[in-house]
């Protein structure tokens, strides 16, 4: 067991994105996704399951064709698909990537 204190963890940009990885199982994997404004992650196919959980900020997504908006302490669970997220204010943002058996 391990406590991580999810508002203090730094997250490094996005061509360094392994390493926000800070858990990782044969079951899923955990990693901090941050934003400044106007910023957008890369679109991409995840093949798997993934949790949103939104620490602080707001986000705007598009996961298979169907968007919306999230706010600190909001959580977006989806099934695999196309991803698209960005952010007009900035945004700080676990992730949790569900890997299939």
């Amino acid at each position: 067991m391990k406590v991580f204190s999810l508002k203090e963890m730094l997250a490094y940009p996005y061509e360094e994105r392994d390493k926000n990885v800070f858990f990782k199982s044969p079951e899923f994997k955990t990693r901090i996704i941050a934003l400044a404004p106007g910023e957008k992650l890369p679109d991409c196919e995840m093949k798997s399951h993934v949790i949103f959980y939104i620490i602080s900020g707001h986000a705007e997504y598009t996961i298979n064709g169907e968007s919306g908006e999230l706010t600190e302490g909001q959580c977006l669970i989806s099934e695999p698909g196309d991803y698209s997220i960005s952010t007009r204010t900035g945004v700080k943002i676990l992730g949790i990537q569900i890997h299939k058996k």
